[in-house]
């Protein structure tokens, strides 16, 4: 195959006697690596897997609990005495999760879920003739047909969608790419569920945008991102500035990328492409006739008779006429500077898994195959990449580490178990851990790229990533507050710092008195008529969200309660008010809160009445708080649980899962304890519920997914399962006792 080896990453040949089969769908003999040479290696909170091929490099790297778990191999943890009271289910619970932590003291796991990741990552690899490991090339190959849906072939947007042309199509030129033949029975099933739905010419945006990148189709088929939105005023409405952080980010290398027209020379496999990804042969496609064409199933944001009418502009007046090659030169100069300043303050990670393989093509375009730039692209690219029992997948970052972390520690603390000198090590690492991610300096050049204050801050990931999250630095803030004031701690996070968090945050809050994620609001939600992703909501600008915003209230209350309650005191307080008439106003009628990072109504909840409790407003003097308790007590199921559907996030409605959720079960008892909910009975049915699901070694099995983004896609957050019992048990035991509820 064009552009494809059996090269190591880091320079090693792959030992091909090390791989095994087995027979998978459809008789085809499906090849799969040997798991117990895979070791994942965390340096500073950057995850990369590695596979050793030598016995001696077996024999010198042990491969470690965390790797065994990850990977679904037994881990030799001990069955541990039944739980008979909830602080003994969550001492076990932590006795397990403990052993997960990985050595710089951060605890990570899979953040898959999306199915569109790939795609652009193994495109970006082909046309710019990466070497791609045999091993690597195993494993996606094994996860995608394990991720193949069993009744139609297909893939959708994520791993519990329906099936669609964006999953479908993409995801079938990715295991083309890899080396599946057209004739095997899975390739057959999955080419057939895409001509059902119309072929690739009724893809998505982006999925036409790779596709043509690859030779697959012609750019005729789609809607231009002209690079000249990067050199309109910022006073203009529409300036890319004002739009959210990740669709400028992924616009800007997209712009650069179609105003070059970049395609790969014809091979001989992309011939074959050509004429397997549509419902007629390739030469009489009109594909100009395409750039509107989408299915049902990819069209969640139609879009808008207005974009429509831009890109008709576009298309026939502004690209064939009116664009002069000085004004093309001047607005892919432009849009290159700020890809580079972006893989500068990045250090070449980038925001996430799409911008990441788009820059990297960018500066394969612009600086040439031999470059550092495209080098230490290449090399980043392994950040994204996950293992898991399935196979290998792309994170939807380059990990959870910062976020995951922070959640531990608070859950130990709420649950009461800080001060047993057992797991004193543990939090300690967990500590020094968010000590060494804090980020400690602005961007270069912050405001050219219209970069948000960062001195201060956490990103969800780590440091490197850079990126302020609000949510992020508040729950990391919290962590650090709460653990440094415990006795015999250390306390490696100076006054200064904390202020620094403080004060970045402080920056943060949007006019409506709400918080978004990575920065203020900059621009009207009139900026979603231009929303040309199609498969996404509310991608266009940020918004306010009730986590990030209850998220913010907390971390400042507590700084003001338990830190220091002179600094900036009356701005805080401002700031808070603010925060919580806000998240009064966000109510819904019939008590809840719609969420936007969790399934979805529970996960807003949870936070929600978090961040009323801290301000002193509970179920005895708040009848907001009532009314969300209300809310969730006419939603338990009749196993005492709670279960939601990811379609709430879709529809804006709650949709009762078939079955109740560990994870989600745990969010609403939390919530009822922070309101001060009066009954215990409805709490322990739902305690006796998470302490049945208990397994003997201490964990609990993966149920549904948990996270969502932009309304339509939904992501994996496993390491949930733990953390949120943890707090919920030792919460539950705290307010009523540590009883045998069994």
């Amino acid at each position: 195959m064009v552009g494809l080896c059996e090269k190591h990453w880091n320079g090693d040949q792959l030992n091909q006697s090390h791989s095994t089969s087995h027979k998978a769908q459809g008789d085809e003999d499906e090849r799969r690596t040997d798991l117990r040479r895979w070791r994942l290696l965390d340096e500073r909170g950057r995850q990369t897997w590695h596979y050793l091929g030598a016995d001696a490099e077996v024999g010198s790297w042990p491969q470690s609990t965390a790797d065994k778990y990850f990977l679904g191999l037994p881990t030799a943890l001990p069955r541990l005495p039944k739980a008979e009271t909830p602080l003994a289910s969550a001492q076990n619970a932590l006795s397990y999760f403990s052993q997960l932590q990985l050595p710089p003291g951060n605890w990570a796991c899979e953040y898959g879920g999306p199915m569109f990741l790939l795609p652009g990552l193994v495109i970006t690899w082909y046309v710019t003739e990466t070497p791609v490991p045999e091993h690597i090339s195993i494993e996606i190959r094994r996860y995608l047909f394990a991720r193949q849906n069993p009744v139609d072939g297909g893939w959708g947007l994520h791993i519990e969608g329906e099936s669609s042309v964006f999953g479908t199509a993409m995801n079938y030129v990715v295991l083309r790419l890899l080396g599946a033949s057209e004739e095997d029975k899975r390739i057959i099933k999955a080419r057939g569920m895409l001509h059902k739905l119309g072929g690739a010419v009724n893809g998505p945006h982006w999925a036409k945008f790779w596709l043509s990148i690859l030779g697959c189709m012609e750019w005729d088929a789609v809607n231009p991102v002209p690079p000249e939105l990067w050199l309109l005023p910022d006073w203009v409405p529409i300036a890319p500035w004002r739009w959210w952080i990740h669709m400028r980010q992924v616009f800007l290398p997209m712009s650069y990328i179609g105003s070059k027209g970049f395609r790969y020379p014809l091979t001989p496999l992309i011939r074959q492409l050509r004429e397997e990804l549509y419902t007629e042969p390739y030469s009489t496609i009109n594909f100009a006739s395409h750039r509107n064409s989408i299915s049902p199933t990819d069209n969640y944001h139609p879009k808008s008779t207005l974009l429509n009418a831009i890109n008709y502009f576009l298309v026939m007046a502004w690209n064939p006429y009116m664009r002069t090659d000085f004004i093309r030169r001047k607005a892919e100069e432009w849009a290159w500077e700020l890809i580079k300043r972006e893989d500068d303050n990045t250090d070449f990670a980038n925001l996430g898994p799409v911008n990441g393989p788009m820059n990297f093509l960018a500066c394969y375009i612009h600086d040439g195959p031999d470059s550092y730039s495209v080098e230490r692209h290449q090399q980043r690219m392994h950040d994204f990449l996950w293992l898991k029992n399935e196979g290998m997948l792309m994170n939807g970052t380059n990990g959870v580490q910062t976020w995951d972390t922070s959640f531990l520690i608070q859950a130990v603390l709420e649950a009461g178990l800080a001060k047993d000198p057992k797991w004193k090590p543990m939090l300690v690492k967990a500590l020094d851990f968010l000590d060494d991610q804090q980020i400690r300096e602005d961007c270069r050049e912050q405001d050219l790229c219209y970069r948000q204050r960062r001195k201060g801050a956490w990103a969800f990931s780590t440091r490197e990533q850079g990126y302020t999250v609000s949510d992020c630095t508040s729950e990391a803030l919290k962590s650090i507050i709460l653990l440094q004031q415990m006795p015999g701690f250390p306390k490696p996070v100076s006054d200064g710092r904390i202020k620094d968090a403080v004060d970045t945050l402080l920056t943060m809050q949007n006019r409506s008195g709400g918080f978004a994620s990575y920065e203020p609001i900059r621009g009207s939600e009139y900026m979603e008529y231009l929303n040309a992703a199609e498969v996404f909501g509310r991608i266009m600008i940020e918004y306010d969200y009730p986590e990030c915003t209850t998220a913010v209230v907390t971390a400042l209350s507590l700084f003001t309660r338990v830190y220091d309650s002179y600094y900036r005191k009356d701005e805080i307080q401002d700031v808070i008010s603010r925060a919580v008439q806000w998240i009064i106003k966000d109510q819904r009628a019939d008590g809840s809160w719609y969420g936007s990072w969790g399934i979805c109504f529970t996960y807003a909840g949870m936070f929600a009445l978090e961040s009323l409790a801290s301000v002193g407003r509970n179920y005895s003097n708040d009848e907001k708080v009532v009314l969300a308790c209300k809310f969730f007590l006419n939603r338990q199921m009749a196993d005492g649980g709670w279960g939601e559907s990811y379609k709430s996030c879709s529809t804006g409605v709650y949709t009762q899962h078939e079955k109740s959720q560990v994870v989600q079960t745990c969010w609403v008892i939390i919530a009822l304890l922070e309101a001060q909910y009066p009954e215990r009975e409805p709490i322990e049915r739902a305690v006796k519920m998470v302490m049945s699901r208990q397994l003997a070694d201490g964990s609990w099995a993966q149920e549904a997914i948990e996270g969502v983004f932009n309304k339509s896609c939904m992501i994996s957050y496993p390491n949930y399962k733990f953390i949120f019992p943890i707090k919920a048990l030792g919460m539950f035991a705290k307010r009523f006792g540590d009883i045998n509820v069994q």
